[in-house]
Order: C-alpha cells, then structure tokens, then sequence
C-alpha cells in the first residue's frame, strides 16, 4: 500500500503546472486532471487492500530530531474512507473547473497544492506534521477565493482565513502543553497517547485543541466563516471547502483532541453534545429561510456537520461509526449541491435568487436529476448514504439520550422543506426573468455529466452497500474507544 504516494502526486502535479507555459491551458486542465486521477486511484486502492483493524504504517523517520518530531504517515479505517474522499472531490473539483479562463495555471496549482495538505492532514500521525499540513491547507484556499470568487469575494476569502488563523492559534497553544505535559520528548500521537497527561491539563487543554479544530468543521457559534465562504469561494473551491476542508476540522477532533485528552473529553462530552445539535437544528432553520439558492446550501452543511459533531460526542459504536461516514457523506453530498448550484445554475443565469429563477427544469433536465439526487441523499432518504450515516448517528446518540436524538431527528423535516421549496421554486416554479432562455444558456458540459454522474455513483453505491465503507470504520472505532478506556 503506498497511499502517502497522493501526497507526493498531487506536490509533483502542482509544480508541473507551473513548469507549463501559460497559455497551455488544455494541457493544463489535463494534467490537474491526470494528477487528481491517480490520487483517487491510490485512495481506493488503500480502502480496497485494506483488510483489518489497526494502522498501515507508510513512512516514519526522523524529521526534527531535537523536537522529538518525526515524518510519520498512516493509514487506518477512520482515514482511508477520507483519503478516498478528497480523491473524488478533486477530480469532479477538477471537472467542475474545465471552463476557467482566467489564470488557468495558477488556479490548478493552488488546486493540486490545498489537495496535497488535505492528504497529509488525514494521514500525518504527529502532531507538528498534522499542524504543518494543516496550515499548508490555508493558505491556497484564500487565493483561490479572492482571485477566482465573487459576492464580496476579498471579504470571504479573509474571513475564511482569520478564523482559520484563530483556531490554529488556539490549536498550537493545545498542542503545545500536551507536548511540554507529556514531557516534551515525541509529538508522535501514538505515542503520546500512551502517556497519558494529567486531568487537571486535560480539562483545560482539550477545549482548546478541540474547539481549535472545531472552528474549520463549522462548529456553532464559530461557523459564520462557512456560508460567507461558500458563497464568495468559486464552484470547485466551494465543493473543496464543504467536500474536504471542512473534515479536517472534524478529523483532528477526533484524531488529536480525543484521542489524546479522554479524560478532556468526558469532563466536555456534554457540552459538546449540545453544541453539535444547536448547529444542526441553526444551520436548518436558516437555510429555511434562505432567499439566496448557495446560501441554502451553505448552511445546510453546516447543520450536517453537526451530526459529525453529535456523533464524536457518543462515544459510542454506532455515534461515532456514523459520525466518520457522515464526513464521507456529507463531503459528496455538498460537492454535488454545490456543483449544481454554481456551475450549472448560477454560472449559466448569472443569479442565485430564488425569486429571480424558475422553470430551469424545461431548459438544464440534467441539473434538476442532479439536485433531485442529490437533495434526496441530504434529506436522508433510504438508498443514499446520508441515509446510513445520519441514522447510525442518530441511534448512537438515543442511546447517549433520547432528548439529544430527539432534538436532532427534527432537522430531518426542516432539511426536506428547505430542499424541496428550493426544488421548486429553482426548477418548477414559474419561469424568472430571461434567465431560462434556451438560446442564451448552454448546455450541461461532459466535464460536467462526469462530474455530476461520479459523485451521484459514490452516493448510491454507499447508500445499497454502505458496509464496502462501515466495516473498516466500525472495527477501527472498536480499537480506538479500547484505546481511550
């Protein structure tokens, strides 16, 4: 298995682009194309030759010897399903971007770079190297939503980043003191968390790491940054920012923050509990009442991510087994919403108001199949994996307490009102304006129909067959809950 090979891939692709001459631009989407390819087909490799519990160790050697800081990468069933995760988000990223004309080189590059740190941030297991890649994950993000976004744009992009720059702060303090805690000798987190650091520093260094993190995976009340990004950010970086960066948040929770301080964890179970079903019931609501179609669904992944949140919290088999197929869920869910919403509508009528749009289904039928889908695996519907994921999450946390479940089974209802009024009014509503001109909108790309039939394919193979995912992640909760007791 050479899974840490995506890292190496997708850092020689980049540089490659920019090697290219400038107006190569066909070439240029080929080999990001190419580059995002082979990722993908390391990603399900691993997930495919990956056949138990416990880590698949890919490289471990001295970094920074007099840190104690090591290049250590691996593989295990809580982070293979999100290694094949941003595989298929940067191809169909990919394909969703084929008609960038402006600065095609520098677009791709800093593409394939934010894709490489999202690699290394899913299988960096030390401390010092999760944080280098995470901060590597940054920076592209800010150019490619100032350079190539738009609906206030520059404020976005810098919104995106101060909150990221404010939650790393908070994380390298966290990181910090389990270091110096633990005896300042490894940032290796396996071995850290054989050393088990005081409670009385867990209690307060674990909010921090966690909520840290927590900021990136849209956790209320530090979500804000979210539906800003979503809207300002291009359609790729949109589904990059709601399909994978957002994980990275979740992801450290439950790598770093709880693995490292259980006795943190359980003295903020609760609070996180309760965090987690506030953002899905806010996130829900507002999109609800939402006038602006990517607004809608850029709260409603913040409402989504929040059954990742509730199902961390559990602590429990199946809440937490939901919780790591949500972030694969949700990730697909996203990338294929917002790919219909900013390349295939908002690009071609130049408007997301849902008052200004209507009738689309007569002109583009191959994005309202798109959105059916797609809205119907958000809604939960049985036969999609947001199905699987959110009813395992569900049932993990009835079991932590039936108020939780309860409280958070409700925004099932306001999802399928916000999906289907959206439904409506975008695709069966009356016709808007000019903007349903047969003549003056083009039709579905193939970059697209790949694009959109890849991510529609992911989510019904999860929903018939969700175990090709849930058993490496079940077996691999088991030792990681073993781990904490």
């Amino acid at each position: 298995m050479r899974t840490d090979w995506t890292i190496y891939l997708t850092f020689l692709g980049a540089g490659l682009i920019m090697l290219l001459p400038r107006n190569a631009k066909n070439l240029i989407r080929w080999v990001a194309l190419l580059t995002g390819a082979a990722g993908l087909a390391l990603g399900l490799h691993g997930c495919i030759v990956y056949d138990g519990t416990g880590f698949v160790h890919l490289a471990n050697v001295s970094w920074i010897p007099s840190l104690g800081v090591r290049y250590h990468l691996a593989v295990d069933g809580l982070n293979l399903p999100l290694v094949l995760l941003n595989g298929i988000v940067c191809v169909t990223g990919i394909l969703f971007s084929w008609n960038i004309e402006e600065r095609v080189k520098e677009f791709f590059a800093f593409f394939l770079t934010l894709i490489a740190g999202v690699y290394g941030v899913f299988m960096a297991m030390d401390l010092f190297l999760l944080f280098v890649f995470y901060e590597l994950a940054i920076v592209p993000k800010y150019f490619i939503i100032a350079i190539w976004g738009s609906t206030r744009k520059e404020y976005g992009a810098m919104k995106l980043v101060l909150y990221s720059f404010v939650g790393s702060a908070a994380v390298f303090i966290g990181v910090l003191a389990a270091f110096f805690a633990g005896g300042g000798q490894t940032f290796d987190i396996l071995e850290m968390a054989k050393n088990p650091i005081a409670r009385h520093v867990q209690v307060w260094v674990f909010p921090l790491v966690f909520a840290g993190f927590g900021v990136l995976a849209g956790m209320w009340p530090f979500h804000t940054w979210a539906p800003t990004g979503h809207v300002a950010a291009p359609t790729a970086a949109s589904m990059l920012l709601a399909g994978v960066v957002m994980k990275l948040g979740s992801y450290a929770c439950l790598r770093a923050a709880m693995l490292l301080f259980p006795s943190g964890l359980a003295h903020w179970q609760w609070w996180i509990a309760w965090l987690g079903v506030i953002g899905i019931l806010y996130g829900a609501a507002v999109a609800l009442v939402q006038k602006d179609f990517k607004f809608i669904i850029g709260y409603s992944s913040v409402s989504h991510m929040g059954f990742v949140l509730l199902g961390l919290a559990t602590l429990n088999r199946d809440g937490m087994s939901g919780a790591v197929l949500q972030m694969f869920s949700h990730g697909i869910v996203a990338s294929l919403l917002f790919a219909v919403v900013g390349r295939m509508v908002y690009d071609r009528t130049h408007t997301r108001q849902l008052d200004e749009l209507g009738g689309l289904a007569k002109v583009i039928p191959f994005a309202c199949v798109t959105f059916v889908i797609g809205g119907a695996a958000s809604m939960g519907m049985p036969g999609f994996s947001g199905f699987v994921a959110e009813i395992q999450v569900l049932i993990g946390a009835f079991k932590m307490s039936p108020w939780l479940a309860a409280l958070a089974a409700l925004s099932i209802a306001v999802t399928s009102a916000y999906i289907l009024n959206a439904l409506h009014k975008v695709f069966y509503g009356e016709d808007g304006r000019d903007v349903q001109s047969a003549t003056a909108m083009p039709p579905i790309s193939v970059p697209e129909i790949v694009g959109a039939v890849i991510l529609m394919a992911t989510l019904v193979i999860v929903g018939l067959y969700p175990q090709s995912l849930l058993n490496m992640i079940q077996a691999n909760v088991d030792s990681f809950l073993g781990g904490m007791r």
